[in-house]
């Protein structure tokens, strides 16, 4: 491959790979996993939910 050509796709690739959608798919790559999802840290699938219930039974 031409030294000229490698550069150019080099060029291209760092390019797309700063792209605003990029950045998007990247984070998109790294969301959490769904097990996380199922079983959130604090136990309740809908936390406002879960407190209001807990608030309300407390009365």
């Amino acid at each position: 491959m031409p030294t000229e050509l490698a550069v150019l796709l080099v060029g291209v690739a760092a390019r797309q790979a700063a792209s605003p959608t990029a950045c998007v798919q990247t984070r998109l790559a790294l969301a959490a996993p769904a097990d996380a999802l199922l079983a959130p840290a604090h136990g309740a699938f809908h936390r406002a939910a879960a407190l209001a219930l807990t608030r309300w039974q407390e009365e």
